[in-house]
């Protein structure tokens, strides 16, 4: 049975507690903070990254870094939509020292977190940044990951945790700073193929669909009139 507005915040509330006391893995011993997440637990729209930087290790907050500007105007000037309105996490809530790849004990033990955030907000989209959060949520969806290269830009339809989703890979903001290439990718696969799932889902007409209609219809009437 789904949960109301205040049964959600409530088990949201708990949810924070436990990752704030977590010592399931070592990196509890070198974090600053742990980065929960943060936006609308209402939202229909979540994105997905690998762990907390240095700057969110300080402030608590996921992709507040260079990496955090370039999705946030990636998510207000190629999907429409405010940064504010999506929710945002990592695979992991707590910075692995030198920023160094997730390791797999550390993923196993921090993903159940992950799991029950997706079961209180049940998004119907999840954007995944990056290898690690492609393939780990790829992984519990019983797909088969073979590269990032292979997946990105392209929709899968997955079940997680009862959740119906739809997982979109695509690059880190991070790997695409430094990577002209990537970057266009990045933002292509952003206005291609992201936002035509979020305006479904949002029950938005595209522009191009809005002026085609108009169009037509003016079209029509002269031609009838």
């Amino acid at each position: 049975m789904a949960l109301n507005v205040e049964e959600k915040q409530k088990e949201y509330e708990k949810l924070v507690k436990e990752i704030v006391s977590c010592t399931k893995c070592p990196l509890y011993k070198t974090r600053k903070n742990p980065v929960v997440g943060e936006g609308p637990l209402d939202t229909k729209i979540m994105f997905v990254g690998e762990a907390p930087g240095r700057q969110e290790d300080e402030t608590g907050r996921p992709f507040v870094g260079a990496a955090g500007k370039l999705l946030t105007t990636l998510i207000e000037d190629a999907l429409g939509i405010k940064r504010s309105e999506v929710y945002i996490t990592n695979i992991l809530k707590c910075r692995p020292p030198g920023n160094r790849d997730p390791r797999e004990d550390e993923i196993r033990a921090c993903t159940p977190y992950l799991w029950r955030q997706i079961r209180l907000i049940e998004p119907r989209v999840i954007v995944a940044l990056g290898r690690f959060a492609g393939r780990t949520l790829f992984e519990k969806a019983g797909l088969v990951w073979r590269s990032m290269k292979a997946h990105r830009g392209r929709t899968y339809k997955a079940v997680i945790e009862g959740v119906e989703v739809v997982i979109i890979p695509t690059y880190h903001p991070a790997a695409a700073l430094y990577n002209p290439t990537l970057r266009t990718q990045l933002e292509s696969d952003f206005r291609n193929v992201i936002r035509p799932v979020v305006d479904k889902v949002l029950g938005r007409a595209r522009e191009t669909e809005k002026r085609e209609t108009k169009q037509r219809t003016l079209f029509d009437f002269l031609k009838h009139g």
